[in-house]
């Protein structure tokens, strides 16, 4: 049970400590650089790379089989679909709605959601890279927590200037990291009951990561 509450509040801090960085850095610059957004963006990509490539995939195999490997790298993909489709089913319903005035505000909200929802598999990445080993979920954790600085960073630029106040913006985005706890309680949870069961979350991550990199180098190009 301790090793549980550990692997939770370190899946929470790091979760939520990357996006308040980044949604730190949107409120309190006037001026933000593409170039530096895509090269924190890129190297936290290709750390997180590294790691599904080198640590994720190959413990997965090392514990059980490639069957499994496989079932959980389309299960991780598929769930990302599905949370991008509901993202953006749910923006051109807001959309509809609201006056130019409110669009940034709206945006940066609908994002925060996005990223909320995102977050959870992260979060199960951490919690199951834990269950695999202390290095691999320590490895995990500080590349979700680089690659979320972006993403607070996208996060707080249209709430701000769209006239929400500062302090509210950081809570908004600070909660949104909270689902990264959630994930990680669930993947220490679900992650002892056996090792084919670490083996398919560790694939889950690896799949729902490959997709979250994809995305994003396709949305910066």
């Amino acid at each position: 049970m301790q090793e549980i509450i550990k692997t939770t509040i370190i899946g929470l801090f790091f979760g939520t400590f990357g996006t308040t960085i980044g949604g730190v850095i949107g409120v309190i610059t006037k001026k933000h650089s593409k170039k530096f957004l895509s090269f924190v963006l890129a190297f936290a990509s290709g750390l997180m790379m590294a790691i599904i490539c080198f640590d994720l995939i190959p413990e997965a195999l090392d514990i059980s089989n490639l069957l499994n490997a496989i079932w959980g790298i389309l299960l991780g993909i598929g769930m990302m679909i599905f949370c991008d489709k509901l993202v953006e089913k749910k923006f051109r319903i807001e959309e509809t709605n609201i006056s130019k005035n409110n669009t940034l505000l709206k945006t940066g909200i609908i994002v925060s959601i996005g990223l909320a929802i995102h977050n959870f598999p992260e979060g199960l990445a951490i919690g199951s890279g834990f269950g695999a080993s202390i290095k691999l979920g320590l490895s995990l954790a500080i590349a979700i927590c680089l690659h979320d600085i972006p993403e607070g960073i996208s996060m707080a630029i249209p709430m701000k200037n769209g006239g929400m106040k500062k302090s509210k913006v950081i809570f908004l985005v600070v909660m949104s990291g909270i689902t990264t706890g959630i994930g990680a309680l669930v993947g220490a949870i679900i992650g002892g009951i056996s090792d084919e069961v670490i083996a398919i979350c560790l694939s889950f991550a690896a799949g729902a990561m490959l997709y979250i990199i994809s995305r994003r180098i396709n949305s910066r190009s």
